[in-house]
């Protein structure tokens, strides 16, 4: 049951990282087009903006994900280095549960902006509803709370083959 569930995470985590990389390279194609349109052909085109916005929307709520679930996200240990290690693993605890409650806050209320903001659209895109736009904000909240869950149950993640970079020279054994 835990390796099927930790294959699960695996794959989504997979398609974060992808999804995440692809926006960030559509963003700098899109951003640059944007400026030669400006500033070359005098033109100014609409879309390059909203779109890049989107991309790093996108790219911010599904990256947070990943970088959480590899443990590479932000963390000031200034105070917790200090600590005994008692004290060091009641205080990861509840870092991981605080973690929990803000990725389910997120879920509810991505949602509810979602479907309040469902008949809106982007000026600049009108083919575009605005509740599509802010989709990334609970899809991203439910993707962290499905790693902060694995997380507090099965333990970190980081040094899962798929999360490291040099999981190669791990698994042969050479340094």
């Amino acid at each position: 049951m835990a390796e099927t569930f930790h294959r699960f995470n695996d794959r989504v985590y997979l398609a974060c990282m992808w999804i995440s990389g692809l926006s960030i390279l559509v963003m700098a194609l899109v951003i640059p087009w944007g400026i030669f349109a400006r500033y070359v052909l005098g033109t100014g085109s609409q879309w390059p903006e909203p779109v890049a916005i989107q991309l790093m929307v996108l790219f911010t709520f599904l990256g947070a994900a990943v970088s959480y679930r590899a443990g590479a996200h932000i963390a000031v240990a200034m105070l917790t280095d200090r600590l005994p290690e008692a004290a060091r693993h009641v205080l990861r605890g509840a870092v991981h549960l605080c973690m929990l409650a803000v990725a389910v806050y997120t879920v509810v209320k991505g949602t509810r902006l979602c479907l309040e903001t469902w008949n809106q659209v982007i000026g600049q895109l009108p083919w575009l509803r605005v509740g599509i736009t802010y989709m990334p904000v609970p899809i991203g909240g439910a993707v962290t709370a499905l790693f902060v869950l694995e997380h507090i149950f099965f333990g970190s993640q980081q040094s899962r083959p798929i999360v490291t970079f040099d999981h190669v020279v791990e698994e042969t054994g050479a340094a």
